[in-house]
């Protein structure tokens, strides 16, 4: 007997593949035990898969320059405080509750060596669906994303010398707040390109940047892991601790060009002059004495973040009065406000 082949007969065994499918489902016999791991095969396919996805979409939306080796300290940090629990660090193994997930965090020392650096850029941006690793708590923060891909390509030749030295964890009675690992004793970043002078700057401001972080107000993965762990009681300590240690306050030298944006403006662009917010006794960060790569950094992520068009509608204005700021003057304004000698040409 000939069985013919019909498009109704097709349909009809697709909808009765596609019920039976959902009774298998809703009856529940399907075990997701994390404990019960997957089949081989099943196991196989889903990296695969994943594999694919991240070449192909790294492949299309991660940057250029996806690393950034400038700011390994702060990558340290924030790597010790939310990725070494799971993924382990140079001498010191992964919690083994989050080793019993399914699949299981991989070893970074070895898995890393596996992915192009556009590829953890990409990983790291974005996590990946149903393994537990999330993606980067904010997504405006792509500098933050590239010096963890730089971190974590070392972690491969890594070893726990090293790493402990980049993390510099201190004493409970140093360092109650678990701010020296980046900010140091003395307030001034360890000299690490990314992380400001906290010293001298007003207290006020500092507290008010803590609580921003912990509610997600301001935007940065790496200071909201630590932010929102810390006690308003704790919060203000830190603050008037590290506003009473020397640091900012130097006397802005160096480019003409740039002493008259800092101290008029430019008119003609509506460019109002630096002093006229960032003074001693304003609710706005001291800039006089800040590490001219930080500033510099500051300035050109906020030119290119896009997002920010109308000050009276964001509430941000530094957004909108960065982009009116000539790309060359970016340099020299931030090395005049660090009281830096110009670079000459």
């Amino acid at each position: 007997m000939t069985i013919r082949i019909t498009w109704k007969r097709v349909l009809a065994t697709l909808v009765g593949l596609a019920a039976l499918g959902m009774a298998v489902a809703w009856s529940g016999v399907i075990n997701l035990a994390a404990s019960s791991g997957h089949w081989a095969i099943t196991d196989w396919f889903l990296h695969w898969t994943m594999r694919n996805s991240v070449r192909t979409h790294a492949a299309f939306t991660a940057p250029k320059d996806p690393a950034d080796a400038s700011g390994l300290v702060s990558a340290a940090g924030h790597f010790a405080n939310a990725c070494a629990v799971c993924h382990g660090a140079p001498g010191q193994k992964p919690a083994p509750v989050m080793q019993a997930a399914t699949p299981p965090a991989p070893d970074l020392a070895v898995n890393a060596r596996e992915w192009t650096d556009k590829q953890l850029f990409w990983i790291l941006q974005h996590g990946v669906k149903y393994t537990g690793m999330p993606a980067w708590a904010v997504q405006d923060r792509p500098d933050e994303v590239r010096r963890m891909v730089a971190f974590v390509r070392r972690l491969p030749s890594m070893s726990p010398a090293q790493y402990r030295a980049l993390v510099a964890e201190a004493s409970p009675a140093l360092d109650p707040d678990n701010c020296t690992g980046c900010h140091a004793t003395d307030g001034r970043g360890r000299g690490s390109p990314d992380i400001p002078i906290l010293g001298g700057q007003s207290p006020e401001y500092l507290l008010a940047a803590l609580k921003g972080y912990a509610s997600g107000t301001r935007s940065s993965a790496v200071m909201q892991q630590v932010a929102m762990r810390m006690q308003p009681a704790e919060m203000d300590a830190a603050a008037r601790r590290f506003a009473a240690m020397p640091g900012l306050g130097a006397t802005p030298s160096g480019d003409p060009a740039a002493a008259r944006i800092v101290e008029h403006g430019l008119p003609e662009r509506q460019l109002p002059a630096c002093v006229s917010c960032h003074t001693p006794g304003k609710p706005y960060p001291v800039l006089a004495g800040q590490r001219a790569s930080y500033i510099a950094a500051r300035l050109r992520q906020w030119q290119g973040d896009k997002n920010m068009v109308d000050a009276r509608k964001s509430h941000a204005t530094m957004p909108v009065i960065a982009r009116r700021i000539p790309k060359d003057m970016i340099e020299p304004i931030a090395r005049y406000l660090a009281g830096e000698r110009p670079i000459k040409p």
